[in-house]
Formats: structure tokens, C-alpha cells, sequence
């Protein structure tokens, strides 16, 4: 059991009021003579003595199973892939709902898990998280989703449609997220495709496609730079030059990175790299050299791939000044095919050059240990890993630590000085079992609110094991807490089970503790009771930051 202690120092008065002899109050302070109280004589003194006064943090405790299954039919559950939950009061009832989307999207009621409505939207499968949010600022909040075929669809509060849009027939759309990109008080919505040219779209609340020159990105070129697919959750928006606008950034099957203003006009890099030269134009590798000379010698000098790189904007530092974090997929572009190495976090600046800051330099970047390389990139054996990082104050320090599960079977945690702290990087892969196991992103929050954040997320099996993954815990410094089975896959309908979606924290009862909400693969939505956490704080509650979508709290 983790238990912390807090201990106060005070200072106790004892007056001593009777007359008493110098030797005896040697080391007594005496009173001032001009002191106008009872002590107004020289002969009463005060007498300081510390006294410890201890307070017991109490332990976070273990979750507790309060509903399962939800959403499933009577023999079978639809699958649930990567996308995280969202929990509102949805139609205004005064009580809270779980929204989340698999292949159909389902309203439950968050007490007890009972399907309040059940939507058949168009498209296949829903990979990013649902958006819950008012789009058009008149204080109903709406739901998107995007889906697999290419469709991105747009439900009222009541659950009613109030449009569907196809960008990109045959294509999946994995990368679904909201802002309001200029701060007029309404809403834009960005998705990005699998396809490989004119990936990303942003779209009005009113479903029309906003001015400028969206869809972006295309044609390749020399001068307009090289972008691909985005397999996973690809964008992120938010300010990161301080005009007051976002920008949107687009990690892509190559190792490029787009990004754009809110009109879809590219963004310069810095001069150091060429000139003119956008960010889609500066190809990104290991040693920065290679990417001021613009190539690599493939084979010894390696280069990452971001594919399935989710980008969030954070305050790294909290100098109120924004930076891009992702994770690339560091490969061996000599062998054929190219070998994956390790994943490895990078933070870059608004001008595409890489952070330095605070004492920190991540021109250079944090060195992976022997044990990084991947444990599986095959999903016919188990479903892939998606690198979303995270970044929170762990230790209450003011600088933020960079969090992501790897392909390793490990959930890595990067301090700014670029090392991995206490029990990080967290292996959720056992050797001795010898069945590869994965994480889901995580979310985070101090649980039992002693300043120091706990780390929860989902893990999920290789298939054909008969087994199912965790819902776990950790300290902030990644030393588990609690580790519990999830539940199996249901009715035996499939041979492997876990949750490859970010949980969700919130409140979806009448009581003040918070609750972690699941979307499994083969057993539904579940929902675990957090007793004890009325007093929680919650730094990163769902996936990809909040119900945005967007890359940030």
C-alpha cells in the first residue's frame, strides 16, 4: 500500500506566568520590557517549543468494478478500436451520459451503463475519440465522429443528425478534432484521411468548408514540401507563434511534418533550413545536422517515420510560450524494408526548429536504451500501438514530462533533462509470459490529491492468448499502484481482450468520486468506481487531452 505523510511544523506558546529564576528559563526568550500584556514583568517569559504535527495522506485505492458489457447485443459486442469516450449531460437531464462510438455510436446513461440511445451513423469503424462540444456557441453541446469510408458526422444534443459529409470516399478518417481556430466563439472541425495527398480538411460548424486552401496537402513537390497518409490521430491545434490563432499541425506517413495556418496556408520554417522553405519542406531525423544538410546517408544516420504520430501543443515549460511535441517512429532507412529502431519524443518550435529552454536542449535527443525496439508492428499478431504522448507535471515541479506507450511494451515517461525518472519507463509486457502486451494512452490525474499525479491507462493482449489486458495505476514516478483484469472478451466470442482506447476520468454518478470509463475491444463500454478521488485533480482526463480532440487540455 502506497500511503504518503504530510508533516507541519508549528511553534507551541507555553506562557510561563509564574515568577521564575533566570537559571531556571536559561533557554527561554524573554519578553520585551515595553511589551503592553499579562508578561508586562520581566519575570514572565514565553517559551517556544517546535511541535510536529502529522497528516496521512490517504492511499489511492483500488478500483472497483461498476458496470461492464455495455452497449453489447445479446451474443456479441461490436469491437472498439482507438477512440476514447466522452461523458456530458448530453440531453440535459441533470445527468451524466457516456458517448462513445465503435462502429455505431451509443448514448448511455453513466450511473448504470444502460443503452439511452443507439445511432447507426455512416461510415465503418470509429478509430479517433468522439467530440463532445457546442460547435455553434448557442449552449447545446453536439457530437462528432469520423469513421472509416471517409465520413465525418455531426449529431444534436437530442442525437439527431444535422449533417454528414463524405471528404474522402474510401479512405478512413482516423484523425477527428475541434477549435475555434480564430476565437470568434464557434467551432471548426478538422479531420485528416489515410489517403495520400489532400489529407486534411477543416470544416464550419455549418458543415461548410472554410475559406482558403483547404483540403491541404498537395501537390508534392520541391518547393511545396511531402506529406502522406495519416494512420492514426494526425493533427493537433492550437497557438504556437502567440498571434492568437491556431495553427494545425500534421505528423504523416514520411518524416515530414506539415503545418498550417487556420486558412490552410503553410508555415515557414527557419532560415537555417533553406529559404522559404515550410515545415513539410525540413525533413526531420535523429542528429539535427541531417536535418540542416537535408538528406541522410540511410544506414547510418536514421530518420523517423509519423505515421501513427499524434502531435499535441503544450507549454513544456510554462514560459506561456507553446511547442509541438510527437513521437516518431525512429527507422533504419538502409535495409530493405526499412527496420523500425525505437520511438522517441520531439519537441519542436513555431519555427520547425527543435526546442531549447530552461536549461534544456532537445536539439539533441534523449538516448533509448537497449530495450526499445518493437516488440510487434504486425496487427495480424496484436493491434498495433499508437505512440499518443501526453505531457503533465508529474512532480509538481512546474515543467511537464512527457508520457507515451511504445511499441516496446513499455509506457515511457521523459523528464525535460531527457531521462526517464524512478520506475520509467514501465513494462507492461511480462517476458516470462511471453505474450506481447500493449498500453493505451494515458490520462492522468492526483488521485488523492497529495500533489504528486498518478498515471492511469488500459493495456491489451496479443491475440489468440484467451486473455485480457489491465486497467492499471501508477505513482507518478511509475511504480504500479493497482493492476486490474479487465474484463474478457465477451461470451467467449473472441480469444483476446483489453482496451486499446485512452480512458476516460469523470464523474457519471450522483456521488463526488470520479469514475474511469473503457472502451474495450470485445466486452463493451466498462466503467470503474475511483473511491476516494472527490478531491482529484485531473491534468489530462481523456484521449488526445479533451473532448476537442484537439492535442491539449
Amino acid at each position: 500500500m502506497h500511503r504518503r505523510v504530510r508533516l507541519f511544523i508549528s511553534l507551541g506558546l507555553i506562557l510561563a506566568l509564574g515568577h521564575a529564576t533566570d537559571a531556571g528559563l536559561t533557554h527561554a526568550s524573554q519578553t520585551s520590557p515595553t511589551s503592553s500584556s499579562v508578561l508586562d514583568s520581566p519575570s514572565h517569559y514565553l517559551l517556544y517549543f517546535p511541535i510536529a504535527m502529522k497528516e496521512t495522506v490517504p492511499p489511492v485505492q483500488a478500483p472497483v468494478l461498476k458496470w461492464q458489457h455495455a452497449g453489447c447485443y445479446s451474443s456479441w459486442c461490436e469491437t472498439g478500436w482507438y477512440a476514447s469516450p466522452a461523458v456530458a449531460d448530453i440531453d440535459e437531464d441533470g445527468s451524466m451520459e457516456v458517448i462513445g462510438a465503435t462502429y455505431s455510436l451509443f448514448i448511455l446513461d453513466g450511473a448504470t451503463g444502460v443503452v439511452e440511445e443507439l445511432i447507426d451513423p455512416p461510415g465503418n469503424r470509429e478509430w479517433p475519440g468522439v467530440v463532445v462540444a457546442d460547435l455553434d456557441d448557442d449552449g447545446d453541446l453536439e457530437i462528432v465522429t469520423a469513421h472509416g469510408g471517409g465520413y465525418v458526422n455531426v449529431y444534436d444534443h437530442n442525437g439527431i443528425s444535422v449533417w454528414s459529409l463524405q471528404p474522402t470516399p474510401g479512405n478512413e478518417l482516423r484523425s477527428l478534432a475541434v477549435h475555434d481556430l480564430e476565437g470568434d466563439g464557434d467551432l471548426e472541425i478538422m479531420v485528416a484521411s489515410t489517403r495520400s495527398d489532400y489529407q486534411w480538411f477543416v470544416y464550419e460548424h455549418n458543415s461548410s468548408l472554410r475559406s482558403g486552401s483547404w483540403p491541404q496537402h498537395g501537390p508534392d513537390s520541391d518547393s511545396n514540401g511531402y506529406t502522406a497518409g495519416c494512420y492514426n490521430e494526425n493533427l493537433a491545434a492550437g497557438d504556437i507563434d502567440g498571434d492568437g490563432r491556431a495553427e494545425i499541425l500534421g505528423p504523416n506517413d514520411t518524416h515530414y511534418i506539415a503545418a498550417f495556418q487556420d486558412d490552410g496556408s503553410q508555415i515557414l520554417a527557419h532560415s537555417m533550413y533553406g529559404s522559404n522553405k515550410v515545415w513539410s519542406r525540413v525533413g526531420v531525423h535523429v542528429d539535427h545536422a541531417v536535418d540542416l544538410r537535408g538528406y541522410a546517408h540511410c544506414g547510418s544516420e536514421h530518420r523517423p517515420n509519423f505515421a501513427g504520430s499524434a502531435p499535441i501543443i503544450v507549454d513544456v515549460n510554462g514560459d506561456s510560450v507553446n511547442e509541438t511535441v510527437v513521437v516518431g517512429n525512429v527507422y533504419n532507412c538502409g535495409t530493405s524494408p526499412y527496420t523500425s529502431l525505437y520511438e522517441i519524443p520531439y519537441i519542436f518550435n513555431a519555427d520547425r526548429t527543435r526546442w531549447i529552454g530552461s536549461g534544456f536542449d532537445w536539439t539533441v535527443l534523449p538516448t533509448p536504451d537497449d530495450s526499445a525496439e518493437p516488440l510487434s508492428e504486425d496487427w495480424n499478431v496484436i493491434e498495433n500501438n499508437q505512440p499518443n504522448p501526453v505531457a503533465v507535471d508529474l512532480d509538481g515541479n512546474g515543467n511537464l514530462e512527457i508520457l507515451y506507450p511504445s511499441y516496446d511494451g513499455r509506457m515511457h515517461a521523459y523528464w525535460l533533462d531527457k531521462t526517464e525518472h524512478g520506475n520509467w519507463p514501465y513494462s507492461i509486457y511480462n517476458p516470462v509470459e511471453d505474450d506481447d502486451r500493449f498500453a493505451s494512452e494515458p490520462v492522468v490525474a492526483d488521485l488523492n490529491n497529495d500533489g504528486l499525479a498518478e498515471v492511469i491507462f488500459a493495456s491489451w493482449v496479443e491475440k489468440h492468448t484467451n486473455k485480457t489486458g489491465k486497467l492499471h495505476i501508477l505513482d507518478y514516478l511509475g511504480n504500479p499502484i493497482h493492476e486490474v483484469d479487465l474484463p474478457l472478451a465477451y461470451k467467449g466470442t473472441w480469444d483476446w481482450n483489453g482496451a486499446l482506447a485512452a480512458p476516460t476520468l469523470a464523474n457519471i454518478d450522483s456521488d463526488p468520486d470520479l469514475e474511469v470509463v473503457l472502451t474495450t475491444a470485445h466486452s463493451g463500454f466498462v466503467a470503474y468506481d475511483l473511491p476516494g478521488t472527490a478531491g482529484a485533480r485531473i491534468l489530462w482526463g481523456t484521449g488526445r487531452g479533451s473532448y476537442l480532440r484537439a492535442g491539449h487540455p
